[in-house]
């Protein structure tokens, strides 16, 4: 058990919506037990740099709503090296902060393990629109991706019935299929294509599209997580052995904005909380994890060796609803 009465929030990795929100419930929180608050910008390169500033009530009015991050987030290469990680120890002791709240995704909270082990407490909690933490069953983040999935698919099926074609819509997940698989099944795509599973053109691809056209189907979506396929070459592919016309979108960035959902938004609030509150009494080096349905913190090293499965039963309901 330590005294906790400065601590510093930060953001790293790729942006989230949610983030802010976070931002917001670790800095009210913080300030209502008494602790001050050190904005930490640009992630782990602003800490090394010492680029910070005290937060204020203020600081963080009218942010709940907005896309992105205030603090701002970068990679910093020179974090993942020894040298790195003394040099933001010292800042963090500079500024006399006792603990960081870290929001980011698997490699960020690598990062705040580093720090941990040099003696640096921290706390985790998981903003990232990939939903690949293996800890968690949801991130901050998520849900706002996949609701502006949905609608940028539903407005390319409008246009895919008028001329009846086939869209294949490619979307974010380099290592992961989260976001294709659920807007896969939320968009009545008749094919997904994630990392995690083989796929054989000829038979999950092609065949499925020439048997919903048989059926008299005019028109057909493909979602491809970006670490599945090359989309522009499923697209030509599909167009070659079939004669359908067909045209890939790579949604891209569009994916990380916007304004975050209200499940987001409750998510983000209610982790920004606990973790203050688990530093007031003292407990550091926590990931904050929802399990079950409830948010919960485990030990930063536990979290980081707990690996996330895709969803089997998920898949088959993606392959039957797609018929």
């Amino acid at each position: 058990m330590v005294e906790i009465k400065t601590i510093g929030v930060l953001t790293s990795g790729g942006d989230a919506p949610g983030m802010n929100p976070a931002i917001r419930a670790v800095v009210r929180t913080a300030i209502s037990y008494g602790m001050k608050v050190f904005g930490i910008r640009k992630g782990f390169g602003g800490l090394i740099k010492g680029e910070m500033e005290e937060m204020t009530l203020r600081s963080v009015s009218d942010i709940i709503n907005r896309g992105g991050t205030i603090l701002q987030t970068i990679r910093c290469p020179e974090f993942e090296t020894e040298e790195g990680l003394l040099k933001a120890k010292s800042m963090a002791r500079v500024f006399n902060i006792d603990a960081i709240v870290v929001i980011g995704g698997d490699g960020s909270f690598r990062g705040a393990r580093d720090l941990s082990r040099h003696g640096v407490y921290v706390m985790g909690l998981p903003g990232t629109i990939d939903n690949d933490i293996g800890c968690t069953e949801v991130t901050i983040g998520f849900d706002t991706c996949l609701n502006t999935v949905q609608d940028a698919i539903d407005k390319i099926r409008d246009t895919a019935y008028s001329h009846e074609r086939c869209s294949v819509v490619e979307v974010m997940g380099r290592d992961a299929g989260y976001i294709a698989l659920y807007v896969g099944i939320s968009g009545g795509a008749e094919v997904v294509l994630m990392p995690e599973k083989k796929y054989d053109m000829e038979k999950d691809v092609i065949k499925p599209i020439i048997e919903g056209r048989n059926r008299g189907k005019k028109h057909y979506i493909v979602v491809v997580a970006e670490g599945a396929a090359d989309s522009i070459e499923v697209a030509r592919e599909i167009e070659a052995r079939t004669g359908i016309g067909t045209r890939a979108t790579i949604l891209g960035h569009l994916q990380r904005g916007g304004s975050p959902t209200v499940q987001d938004r409750v998510l983000a609030s209610t982790m920004g909380v606990k973790a203050v509150e688990l530093l007031s009494k003292g407990i550091v080096n926590r990931i904050m994890c929802v399990q079950n349905g409830k948010v919960v913190d485990i030990d930063i090293e536990e979290a980081l060796e707990m690996k996330k499965n895709m969803d089997e039963k998920l898949i088959d309901i993606s392959r039957i609803l797609s018929l």
